[in-house]
């Protein structure tokens, strides 16, 4: 087992792991369960759409020019000589000067008009159909090709399928789509303080809440979560269990990265020969934090208090995910904020729970509350996290700040 003792930035230990990334390879899928998935490849359009122009509303295709001079005391007649209905032809319909086609949304613009002219803004009696305003040329017209030409790349390699997504799979008539596999993830908790839920809990034990959180996470940026339940503190036991978590892409325990006594991961790690990158980060909370590699599978220890288990997930597991799904967007928006307390920090990089509103189009942002590690509901009430960097003891009132959005999709 290689290891390093010093202690890492928050950026050097982001390096390090994305660096150690390789992409799952893919899998082919229906479209319609495609969504959040990461495309594998480019998809370019072999066809235009829409196929042919087209009416962008119920109404009259005509020739622009006709209607000069049209208004509400002075309209402009026109005969109507025919109507083109949605998934309708065109065939064989042509538009004279003053002449109109009666044409729905979606219908093919016949030959000769040049614009349509919505039913709102006519009034038709017998055959003949009065114009009371002007109509400029392709007016509600949508041209052959305005959303799609051929040969267009419409979607990239990379890209986190949205609902908008898949319907340009179905506009250009896919049914299946290639994407990244979803890595499988292992989730270990460790300790014999913990029980889980629906156990009884027993004098100094406390809920196994980290499993959950991490589960959630997990399923979140569309890994495949298993929880493996407690490893308690033997090593005997604690080596059974990361022997069956090996199955997996990924292996995320918490707790146990300490140098406490019954703390058994790092010895864990040198029995199974896992290469690891660091063990702390200068960041708070969070300090002890392992990152290792065996073969091709990522090895996360996270610390054990409730929060900085979810905070070093945003900050590290969830890059790292997204990643191994072959996701080129994988940075959460970081915006400036102004500051209403004031804030004492550490000399680490500082990840405070914070809540975030707008007011006259600018952020604030205060602490959602008591920021010990163990305080999860101030996690549950926040949106955002308060980044005050390491060189920083004090931050005032008043004062722009960093925050991250951790609600926020990636950019």
């Amino acid at each position: 087992m290689k290891h390093k003792n010093s202690i890492v930035s928050i950026e050097e230990a982001q390096k390090i792991i994305l660096n150690s990334v390789k992409p799952l390879k893919h899998e082919i899928i229906p479209i319609m369960e495609a969504s959040n998935r990461v495309l594998y490849e480019d998809i370019i359009s072999k066809i235009l759409l829409p196929p042919v122009d087209n009416s962008a509303m119920d109404g009259y295709a005509l020739i622009a020019d006709d209607t000069l001079g049209a208004s509400k005391y002075n309209p402009v007649k026109l005969q109507i000589i025919g109507e083109i209905q949605a998934g309708g032809s065109a065939v064989g319909k042509q538009v004279l000067k003053g002449k109109a086609i009666r044409i729905m949304t979606g219908a093919p613009i016949p030959k000769g008009a040049d614009s349509v002219i919505r039913f709102e803004d006519t009034e038709e009696k017998a055959g003949y159909v009065k114009i009371f305003t002007e109509s400029a040329r392709y007016n509600n017209y949508r041209i052959a090709g305005e959303n799609i030409k051929k040969g267009d790349t419409v979607l990239h390699k990379g890209e986190r399928l949205r609902s908008a997504n898949i319907g340009i799979f179905a506009s250009l008539n896919y049914n299946t789509v290639k994407v990244y596999k979803q890595p499988t993830v292992s989730i270990i908790s460790t300790g014999n303080e913990l029980a889980d839920i629906g156990k009884n809990i027993k004098t100094g034990q406390i809920r196994n809440i980290n499993a959950y959180t991490i589960y959630s996470e997990v399923k979140k940026y569309n890994g495949i979560p298993d929880y493996l339940g407690i490893a308690k503190d033997t090593l005997k036991d604690t080596k059974a269990i990361f022997l069956k978590a090996l199955k997996s892409d990924v292996i995320i325990s918490s707790g146990g990265v300490s140098t406490g006594k019954y703390d058994f991961i790092r010895d864990i790690y040198s029995d199974l020969n896992v290469e690891i990158f660091f063990e702390r980060i200068n960041i708070k909370p969070g300090r002890p934090f392992t990152f290792g590699k065996k073969d091709n599978k990522l090895i996360f220890g996270l610390p054990g208090n409730s929060v900085p288990t979810i905070t070093s997930f945003i900050q590290f597991v969830r890059p790292a995910l997204l990643s191994l799904m072959g996701a080129k967007r994988i940075k959460k928006p970081i915006v400036k904020a102004f500051l209403e307390e004031d804030i004492k920090s550490v000399n680490a990089h500082h990840l405070l729970r914070g809540f975030f509103t707008i007011k006259n189009d600018e952020f604030y942002v205060s602490t959602s509350g008591n920021q010990k590690p163990s305080v999860l509901r101030s996690m549950s009430d926040a949106n955002c996290l308060i980044v005050i960097p390491e060189n920083v003891i004090k931050a005032k009132t008043g004062e722009k700040v960093t925050i991250q959005l951790i609600d926020h999709d990636e950019i």
